[in-house]
């Protein structure tokens, strides 16, 4: 997903940069914003993946599957 270039991305610099800022505290301003909404789609997508796991089996009851045979 490279929302670098987008138009909005575009107005967003132009935009600023008219406001009498230096031009690399603008495009620094910018990447932080892309670096933002980029690391907020990564965390919305990592939930939906978390989300879509089936849940893990019940623990057995009993002595069966509960210990381990570290001498074997």
């Amino acid at each position: 997903m490279n929302i670098a270039s987008t138009p909005a991305v575009q107005a967003a610099t132009a935009s600023a940069a008219s406001q009498s800022m230096p031009t690399d505290a603008v495009q620094a301003g910018v990447q932080l914003r892309v670096l933002k909404k980029a690391l907020d789609a990564q965390e919305t997508a990592a939930a939906q993946l978390l989300a879509s796991l089936p849940p893990p089996p019940p623990v057995p009851q009993g002595m069966l599957g509960t210990r381990l045979d570290v001498y074997a």
